[in-house]
C-alpha cells in the first residue's frame, strides 16, 4: 500500500518553473531546476540562493514544566549551552541537538529555540512532528505543558549565501533596525502576530515572520518562518529582491552537497539507530569539563557512557568530482586490502572546493590562488569498525569504482555561517 506524498504550498511554483521533483520525506520536492544543480550549489557560495524547507516539522512547547522536559528530553543542557562561555539558553536563543531514545540512539536532530520564557520551539525534520510531539508528550510529567505539533501549518524558506542579508533589506520592515546585532544561532520575531516578541519582525506589507540567523548551508544566511497563507508571496518577494544579484532558488541536490562539504549530518542518514558518540557532533552532548560525564540527566545518558560495541564516524574528503553510489558500498583501509572496515553514510560532490599544491581551497577562500577554479571534491561521511586519524588514507568503493579518500576534521574551509552580521553586509 503507498501513501499519496503531501505537497508544499510552493509545489505549484516548484513545477511551473520546471523544477525536477521527487519524494523525500514523505513531500514531493524540488531536487534542482533548470539551471542545475552546480550552479545552484555555487551561486550559495558566491551570491545567495533561496530553498524552500517547508517540509520541516515545528513543535511548540509551552508552560511551566517545558524546560525541565526539554532538559530530560533533548541533548544540549539548557542552562549552559551559549557560547564559550556555556550560558544558559536565552530568549532570542537557539542550539543544535538530538533527541535519543534509552539506547543512546538518534531519533532526530533538531534546532532548539527559546520563544520566550516558558515557551519554546523545535524544528525537527520531515515527518517527525508528530513522533517528537508523541516523544514529549510521554516523557511530561506537568500538567500545564501543552505541546502543539505544527506540521503543515507554516511556510518555511532558507535565504544562504554571503549577500542574504542585502537581498532581504528589500523585504523587511526597518531593516537596519533588525539587522544591527545578529548573532549566529539567533532570531528575532515571530510567525504569529499573537505571540508577543521583543523585536517583532515584519514584511513591508506587515506581515510578521521569525527570521532566524541558522541553515543547513555552512555559509552566512537566514531561515523564514511565515503563516502558510503567506509562503507564495514571500518566496516571490524574496527572489524579486535578489534577481539583479545572481540569487536563485535552489533544490534539495544541492543543499545536500553543500552540508556535506560543511560536515553537517543528515539525520536517519549520518546519524540514527546506532550509538551516538564517536563521531563529528559529540559538541551536542552536555559533557562536563574533563569529559568524563555529563552536567545533566537525559534520555540515553547512560549507554552513551558505557559505549558497548561503538562504532566510529568520520568525514572524508576525495581528489577529484568523482562519487559513489552509498548502497552496498564499502570502505577499505588500502587498495589491497580485500576486508571491509566499514560503510559509506554520504557521498557528495562539493563543487566550491578543490585542491592546489596538496591545500584544499574554496570560491570563498579569501587566500585562494589566482586564477582559481575547483572542479570539485568528493566529501561525506563513513562508519567504521576501527578508530583512524585525520590524513589517513582509504579506499571506498562500490560495484563502478574506486576511490582514494583521506579521513579529514574539515571539508569545505572558509564557510561564512559563523562571520559577523557586519562583515557580510560590508
Amino acid at each position: 500500500m503507498t501513501t499519496e506524498s503531501k505537497k508544499t504550498p510552493l509545489y505549484d511554483w516548484h513545477t511551473a518553473q520546471g523544477a525536477n521533483m521527487a519524494l523525500f520525506g514523505g513531500y514531493t520536492m524540488p531536487l534542482w531546476y533548470p539551471a542545475g544543480i552546480k550552479t545552484e550549489h555555487l551561486s550559495v557560495i558566491t551570491h545567495a540562493g533561496i530553498f524552500d524547507t517547508s517540509h520541516m516539522a515545528v513543535v511548540t512547547i509551552t508552560g511551566s514544566g517545558a524546560f525541565s522536559l526539554l532538559q530530560k528530553c533533548f541533548s544540549k543542557d539548557l542552562e549552559a549551552c551559549i557560547g564559550q562561555k556555556k550560558a544558559p539558553l536565552s530568549s532570542g536563543r537557539s542550539v543544535y541537538g538530538v533527541f535519543l531514545n534509552d539506547k543512546g540512539e538518534v531519533i532526530d536532530d533538531a534546532v532548539l529555540s527559546k520563544i520566550a520564557e516558558n515557551h519554546y520551539m523545535v524544528v525537527v525534520n520531515a515527518g517527525m512532528g508528530n513522533l517528537i510531539s508523541q516523544l514529549l508528550m510521554d516523557n511530561n510529567e506537568a500538567d500545564d505543558v501543552v505541546i502543539i505539533d505544527l506540521t503543515d501549518q507554516l511556510g518555511k524558506m532558507d535565504v544562504q549565501g554571503p549577500l542574504s542579508t542585502k537581498i532581504l533589506n528589500h523585504v523587511i520592515k526597518d531593516a537596519d533596525k533588525i539587522f544591527n546585532r545578529f548573532p549566529y544561532f539567533s532570531f528575532k520575531g515571530h510567525f504569529d502576530a499573537g505571540v508577543p516578541c521583543e523585536e517583532p519582525v515584519l514584511l513591508n506589507d506587515g506581515t510578521p515572520v521569525l527570521l532566524s540567523r541558522t541553515g543547513y548551508t555552512g555559509e552566512f544566511g537566514f531561515e523564514i518562518f511565515v503563516e502558510k497563507e503567506h509562503t507564495v508571496k514571500l518566496w516571490e518577494l524574496i527572489l524579486d529582491a535578489g534577481s539583479s544579484t545572481g540569487f536563485i532558488p535552489c533544490g534539495l541536490a544541492a543543499r545536500d552537497s553543500l552540508r556535506a562539504g560543511a560536515g553537517l549530518p543528515l539525520s536517519h542518514q549520518d546519524v540514527g539507530p546506532w550509538l551516538f558518540c564517536n563521531n563529528p557532533w559529540t559538541f551536542v552532548l552536555p559533557y562536563n569539563k574533563d569529559q568524563s560525564g555529563f552536567s545533566k540527566k537525559f534520555t540515553g545518558d547512560q549507554a552513551l557512557l558505557l559505549q558497548e560495541d561503538a562504532e566510529f564516524t568520520y568525514a572524508f574528503v576525495g581528489f577529484d568530482p568523482r562519487k559513489i553510489a552509498t548502497e552496498d558500498a564499502d570502505v577499505y583501509l588500502n587498495v589491497d586490502e580485500n576486508e571491509s572496515i566499514g560503510k559509506i553514510l554520504t557521498c557528495a560532490t562539493d563543487m566550491a572546493v578543490g585542491r592546489h599544491e596538496e591545500k584544499i581551497f574554496s570560491l570563498a577562500s579569501p587566500n585562494r590562488p589566482e586564477n582559481f577554479k575547483p572542479r570539485g571534491l568528493s566529501c561525506g561521511f563513513i562508519k567504521v569498525n576501527t578508530p583512524l586519524i585525520e590524513g589517513q588514507s582509504l579506499i571506498i568503493k562500490d560495484d563502478r569504482r574506486k576511490i582514494k579518500v583521506v579521513v579529514t576534521n574539515d571539508i569545505r574551509p572558509d564557510r561564512t555561517a559563523r562571520r559577523p552580521i557586519k562583515e557580510m553586509l560590508s
